[in-house]
């Protein structure tokens, strides 16, 4: 397998309060793992910024101006309760769709067969016209519509496993049947959407996990619900929401998986991009905030990108 990482020193500059859980230590963490000898033929490439035309794909322009007024001269300035903003924190978000979307042009041109996104802030909780949950813009929408546009991809496939539902991507895809989206994740927890009866237009499936499950509950509901959806859909693009906070270490939830969880999950998604998608698929980083659970589930997702 090709495989492409793309990352950006600007991610880093997106800060948070003192105590965050989403902060930039959380790609030190990754690139510490990234180190490691199996990784040395890893094609790793600076993502590019994107444009605000770009955020547009999956947001009105009213939402493209909130955040544009919040992002703050100096210090930090807040959307809401969780959800902070810094100088550099715009440059970094449109970096994220930027890096996004160039990992399309790279799966769709036979650059690579799939890519690693490893950026910050995260994307998943973004609503068509609401920044929310540490989230800006929702880049797993902005690349499913840019794949759409750019290339003509018919049926996108997002498979989004982080602990927390993406609301913000059931949001924006909630009618239209072009676009598949399946999530597990952990529930009661936030933002306390994802119940199975959340169907949209017959494309949204969601297979909520109780809180204490564990892999075996994990990886049935996603040979069930998830697996079961993708193939009777067929994707021909297969973007993947990669949150690793449903790690056992990570300290905002409770579904105590392991980083081989992770590599079994990719290992199915590869089968089903083999099948029908041309083996085209794009991986974008959400949560994770245990810095050695992450390192550890995110490498091994990565490391099993490039054995395919």
């Amino acid at each position: 397998m090709s495989t492409i990482l793309f990352e950006n020193p600007i991610f880093l500059e997106h800060k948070v309060p003192e105590g965050h859980p989403e902060r930039p230590d959380r790609l030190r963490a990754l690139n510490l793992a990234l180190e490691h000898e199996r990784f040395r033929d890893l094609k790793r490439e600076k993502a590019p910024q994107g444009n605000e035309d770009l955020v547009l794909l999956a947001h009105p322009e009213e939402h493209l101006r909130t955040v544009m007024s919040v992002i703050p001269e100096e210090g930090i300035n807040s959307f809401e309760a969780d959800t902070h903003a810094s100088p550099a924190s715009l440059q970094a978000a449109l970096t994220g769709i930027g890096g996004a979307t160039a990992a399309v042009d790279a799966v769709f041109t036979g650059k690579a067969d799939n890519v690693f996104v490893a950026a910050r802030p995260p994307g998943h909780h973004a609503e068509r016209n609401k920044a929310m949950g540490f989230c800006f813009f929702n880049n797993a929408a902005i690349a499913a519509r840019y794949a759409q546009e750019t290339y003509g991809a018919e049926r996108v496939a997002i498979v989004d496993w982080d602990v927390h539902h993406g609301n913000g991507t059931q949001d924006i895809f909630w009618d239209d049947p072009s676009v598949l989206f399946c999530s597990t994740h952990q529930m009661p927890l936030y933002p306390g959407t994802g119940a199975k009866n959340e169907t949209g237009a017959g494309n949204i499936v969601n297979a909520p996990l109780s809180p204490d499950t564990g892999s075996d509950h994990f990886r049935e509901a996603f040979k069930s619900r998830i697996l079961t959806a993708l193939d009777n859909f067929r994707p021909d693009f297969i973007i993947i929401s990669a949150g690793f906070d449903a790690h056992h270490r990570d300290p905002l939830a409770q579904i105590n998986l392991v980083a081989d969880d992770f590599d079994w999950a990719t290992g199915r998604l590869l089968d089903v991009a083999d099948r029908s998608a041309n083996n085209r698929v794009v991986s974008l980083l959400e949560g994770g905030y245990d810095l050695e659970g992450l390192a550890e589930s995110a490498g091994t997702h990565i490391y099993r990108l490039m054995r395919g």
